[in-house]
């Protein structure tokens, strides 16, 4: 075999070297460095970083291969699944990465050090943010003037000067410009409105929310409803607590007094809550309940029951009929909360797409063939992997949790 035949591509060599040398600094101890050298190295080795994200984002702008040949959405949710990461960040980190392709000075400005990542994305941001009226010559000297200010400014003041950036370029073409801007800012806040939740794993979840300015001055508004003193109070000792701690329970409370009844129908059903709970725990006042996969004690439960629509889910008891033989082509109402029970998310081992926004699918043989509309053979698939299970170009594996696993076919 020839050395060509062996020889590593350029990218995993470098992969290679990068690896080796932090192995031979593994167990250097930085605290005998001097201040100086301790300067250099911070410095140093934040420009590494950022230029080893340089080289991590082209290689994921060109990924959408491995993607395909698993069966996943894209390349993010391929390297949120297989690298254990998160699946916002690497949906954030694909669209830079497909934006970095087509900014090329910026490129290659983060590729040799001259900008951080965090700046990179700043600028291609803002330049995405242009008018469409706005020329490829102005485009570009507002590129090269934000690449040149980012040797003085740090992102967030970057992006203040990324705002107004055709008023420094182009003053002549500026004028009447900022009502457009902010028209198309009210319509880029809408397309980036969203909410992400992460469980802690100590009974609390972080809720992140991107909404616009104007939604987040309504929605405090009504906060203040709960967190403002009432009229004739005592002056409880809990008015001492901290603003944000007020503001996380007002939210609580908040919705706590929504009425149920008056909310949209999603996911093929009512707004509910769905409770599991054994019937000995609901008549007494021990044991534990689980609303999907979280557990909550029973009086939580009894109490939800008082301010929110609920369905419990009683072990032991009566329930409704889930397996409906042949009788149905479609699941019921009732089986898809019994699958929802199962499997909170997509049933593709990939995939984190909410329950409420999946379909059944018949994950044994299909209705067509004589298959049965049985809970066994149910399975939530999101719109994207419910056309991947019916694509002849995809074997579909059946995994024990009663998950599918997607192979694309050779």
């Amino acid at each position: 075999m020839s050395q060509s035949e062996v020889q590593l591509h350029p990218v995993l060599a470098a992969l290679s070297a990068v690896g080796a040398a932090l192995s031979d600094v593994a167990e250097v101890d930085p605290m005998y460095m001097d201040a100086g050298e301790k300067a250099a190295a911070l410095l140093g080795l934040s420009t590494i970083v950022d230029r080893v994200e340089e080289l991590r984002m082209r290689v994921l702008a060109s990924a959408e291969d491995v993607a395909a040949q698993q069966g996943a959405r894209d390349a993010a949710a391929w390297l949120a699944h297989h690298g254990r990461r998160d699946p916002g960040e690497c949906r954030r980190q694909l669209r830079l990465a497909g934006a970095l392709a087509e900014r090329e000075a910026t490129a290659a400005a983060l590729r040799e050090g001259g900008v951080s990542l965090a700046q990179a994305e700043v600028v291609v941001r803002a330049l995405e943010a242009l008018p469409a009226e706005i020329g490829a010559g102005v485009r570009t000297a507002a590129e090269t003037r934000l690449l040149e200010e980012a040797a003085r400014f740090g992102p967030r003041a970057l992006r203040v000067l990324g705002r107004r950036i055709v008023d420094v370029v182009a003053p002549e073409v500026s004028e009447g410009l900022e009502r457009r801007l902010l028209e198309q800012e009210e319509a880029r806040a809408a397309r980036r409105t969203s909410l992400t939740t992460r469980r802690n794993g100590d009974g609390t979840t972080d809720i992140h929310i991107r909404v616009a300015d104007l939604v987040c001055d309504r929605f405090l508004t009504y906060l203040d409803a709960f967190t403002a003193p009432r009229r004739g109070g005592t002056g409880s000792p809990d008015d001492r607590r901290p603003h944000e701690r007020r503001l996380g329970e007002a939210f609580g409370s908040f919705l706590e007094a929504i009425d149920p009844t008056r909310l949209p129908l999603h996911g093929g059903d009512a707004t509910t809550l769905l409770v599991t709970v054994d019937l000995d725990v609901l008549r007494g006042s021990r044991g534990a309940a689980l609303v999907g996969d979280t557990p909550i004690s029973a009086g939580q439960a009894r109490r939800l029951a008082c301010t929110a629509s609920i369905i419990p889910v009683v072990l032991d008891g009566a329930s409704q009929v889930l397996d409906l033989g042949r009788q149905r082509r479609l699941f019921s109402r009732t089986q898809r909360k019994a699958l929802s029970i199962r499997q909170p998310t997509c049933g593709a081992d990939i995939c984190d797409i909410p329950a409420a926004w999946c379909e059944a699918h018949h994950a044994g043989d299909p209705w067509s063939r004589g298959g049965r509309t049985d809970l066994v053979d149910g399975v939530l698939l999101c719109s994207f992997h419910h056309h991947r299970a019916h694509d002849h170009r995809y074997r579909t594996d059946r995994l024990p949790d009663g998950g599918v696993r997607f192979h694309r076919r050779t």
